[in-house]
């Protein structure tokens, strides 16, 4: 089975387009095969975007989406936080419906591939994720673990994990250097907020 986190040159491409509305404002997104819930917003990256723009008030952040499928999440939040947005991701397809998608929605942002954090340099105030969890532990507690290397002082990770697929060890794993805050909790998927001391 093709997961969204591996390239496949050779899946053919059916381009499509999803329409998100958010406070009164509607997006569309361009999609396609082989990305990360490619017909429909998932929930646990709605209520990833909704916790934080409900939580944080601050505009013009430097914020890094990090596996940013189609762009979603980055893009929403610059958008609605008046923020720069980079956005990273290891498919290639994945960058390329991003950066279409960025054009598109006229968003203040970059993408490019990169694996983890191979790729990128500077700083952030905000690094957001919906983690792969398929890929593996190994892969998400690295996603969550290096980005402590890529916050400004008191920057701050966001990311969604359902709670069967390891939010409560994640955040005793987490708590050994970040301070750790579930922000919210729904339909078994958590918020977890990690910031840098």
């Amino acid at each position: 089975m093709e997961h969204y986190f591996t390239n496949n040159t050779n899946l053919k491409s059916e381009l499509r387009t999803i329409i998100y509305k958010i406070d009164d404002k509607e997006f569309t997104f361009f999609s396609d095969n082989g990305v990360f819930s490619k017909d429909k917003v998932d929930f646990g990256s709605s209520l990833l975007v909704k916790t934080i723009i409900d939580n944080k008030k601050d505009k013009f952040l430097n914020i890094l989406d990090v596996g940013c499928g189609y762009g979603f999440i980055g893009i929403i939040l610059s958008k609605l936080m008046s923020s720069k947005v980079t956005m990273i991701d290891i498919n290639d397809r994945a960058i390329h419906l991003t950066l279409k998608n960025i054009k598109n929605l006229n968003i203040d942002g970059e993408a490019y591939v990169s694996d983890g954090y191979s790729n990128v340099g500077g700083k952030f105030d905000l690094i957001v994720s919906n983690p792969p969890i398929r890929a593996g532990k190994s892969v998400v507690y690295r996603i969550l673990d290096d980005a402590f290397n890529y916050l400004a002082d008191n920057g701050e990770l966001w990311f969604v994990i359902r709670k069967e697929q390891g939010a409560k060890s994640a955040i005793k794993h987490l708590e050994e250097k970040y301070f750790v805050k579930v922000v919210e909790k729904s339909k078994g998927f958590y918020i977890i907020m990690a910031k840098k001391p």
